[in-house]
């Protein structure tokens, strides 16, 4: 029970004169009127929990989740704002390599025993909206006719039979993506299908009116006063859905989790032997920052607890912006590429009442996303990888850039599908050119993926590409190469199409051609 101090003020929240029970928790802010108001003491409203528990009581959502919404909820309450400035974090400088890992020869335990107590996870619960699909992003197709969940199940029936050692398979999808994956699997992997625990279901997270804080209501359409929680939730689903017990259970003890767009998040198994003798409760792969990443988030050591922290571009004080993007300073990044001990994070969940205090991540949107008419809510979410500041023994180990390959736009999966890349006999997608290469594809004409298929009947030859830059509506047909940098330019207003040429070096306005 919290009372929310004042915007602009950084007091402790004072408790509420009500019991403390997690079954009539009620919280107190100040009044949408009183916090416009210039007031010292304004006056508050009283929200029960039982408005949030009750709803969430009713979707049947676990203890564990109920708990991780109110830990969020109690943040956003507080008024918690989750700024670590650089005073309160030194730098990270020193990290294990992979490389080196593999270079030193030691031998870990007996690969086929460690390949029997470990679990896949692959997180596929998004749908791709930002590149036009409306349908579980895994099952787009990558290359050679495969999608990014064929390339996973296949990686995993390869690995099983090298070894002849059952690794366990799971796939955390959402209330998005669960039909459309298990149709897929049902066709091209019925065998996966069948097996124990193949789904953990991530949870729904209330949306929270941002006007009253209670739960948002939108009788128009019930399910969009439910939001995803983000992949942090991965922690009271699987305590909430029972599976971390049965996997402990079945003597599953070491789990490594990353996204399923990410083809270079494979079960290394230098990295799983290094995990397992370690025998830490978490570790992190990550990779060396590039100019190109001084945006994005940081690892950190938390200077009052000498533990390993994320610290995102949100959380960083405007006066450290330069710091944060300083990459000699602040060098590695997280990969999202994540191992587990499950028995560790059952004592740590156990300890902490089922709850990791994850720092929240708010997001101001409007109830129904597609009409901003409709009343503001704020979504409240967490990141998988803030676990690692909730274990006493957490690590992270520095991989090769081949380790972080997302698919996030039509310009990365426009280069996976040419012959710059090739897929292995172990189903792993890998570079074969040279050199990756960089392309720039116009975003008003290839951005979602229905466009670049209509204007890609046929994707180039890449293989001595370093770079291509497209320019207006061009369509590649058959018998096309780029050599060397490459910029093509349609002035015109209706497509271009391009075949049977080797573009080398050169600036070329189609349309004129």
């Amino acid at each position: 029970m919290f009372s929310r101090v004042p915007a602009g003020r950084v007091d402790e929240a004072k408790p509420c004169a009500q019991p403390d029970a997690r079954s009539s928790t009620t919280f107190c802010f100040p009044s949408p009127a009183a916090m416009s108001a210039t007031t010292t003491a304004p006056a508050t409203e009283t929200i029960p929990w039982e408005l949030f528990q009750a709803k969430m009581d009713k979707a049947k959502l676990s203890k564990a989740a109920q708990g991780s919404f109110q830990h969020n909820f109690e943040q956003l309450v507080r008024g918690v704002t989750g700024l670590l400035p650089d005073s309160e974090i030194d730098p990270v400088q020193e990290l294990p390599q992979l490389e080196a890992l593999k270079e030193s020869g030691e031998k870990g335990p007996d690969i086929k025993e460690l390949l029997k107590k470990t679990a896949v996870l692959k997180l596929n619960g998004g749908l791709g909206t930002s590149m036009g699909l409306e349908k579980a992003k895994s099952l787009l197709e990558v290359k050679g006719g495969k999608t990014f969940l064929d390339l996973i199940a296949e990686q995993i029936k390869y690995t099983r039979q090298k070894y002849d050692s059952k690794v366990r398979f799971v796939l955390m999808n959402s209330f998005s993506t669960s039909a459309d994956t298990k149709d897929y699997l049902r066709k091209a992997h019925a065998d996966l299908l069948e097996e124990p625990d193949v789904e953990l279901m991530q949870n729904m997270s209330c949306k929270v009116d941002a006007a009253t804080m209670k739960p948002a209501e939108y009788p128009e359409n019930p399910e969009m006063e439910w939001c995803p929680p983000g992949h942090g939730d991965i922690y009271p689903s699987l305590l909430g859905s029972g599976m971390l017990d049965r996997l402990i259970a079945d003597g599953i003890t070491y789990l490594f989790v990353s996204n399923s767009d990410n083809l270079g998040a494979t079960l290394d198994l230098d990295l799983l032997s290094y995990f397992a003798s370690s025998d830490k409760g978490f570790v992190m792969e990550v990779c060396e920052r590039q100019s190109s990443d001084k945006k994005g988030g940081h690892l950190a050591r938390r200077k009052k607890d000498g533990r390993l922290v994320l610290r995102e571009s949100a959380m960083c004080p405007d006066e450290d912006k330069s710091k944060f993007e300083d990459i000699s300073l602040h060098k590695f990044f997280n990969t999202n590429n994540l191992w587990v001990n499950l028995r560790k994070l059952k004592a740590t969940l156990d300890a902490n009442d089922g709850v990791l205090a994850l720092p929240l991540i708010k997001n101001k949107k409007t109830v129904n996303p597609r009409d901003s008419s409709t009343p503001a809510v704020f979504q409240l979410e967490t990141a998988m990888g803030s676990a690692i500041e909730c274990f006493d023994d957490a690590d992270a180990v520095v991989v090769p850039r081949s380790r972080f390959a997302p698919v996030k736009t039509c310009n990365d999966l426009f280069g996976l599908r040419s012959d710059a890349f090739k897929v292995t006999e172990e189903s792993t997608v890998v570079l074969a050119a040279p050199v990756p290469p960089l392309i720039k594809l116009d975003d008003k004409h290839y951005k979602l993926v229905d466009q670049l298929e209509a204007l890609t009947p046929a994707v180039p030859s890449l293989f001595n590409c370093k770079s291509l830059t497209v320019k207006g509506r061009v369509k590649f047909e058959s018998g096309v190469a780029i050599v060397g940098d490459v910029t093509l330019t349609n002035s015109s207003n209706e497509a271009v199409a391009v075949r049977d040429r080797k573009f080398e070096n050169e600036e070329v306005d189609v349309s004129s051609q």
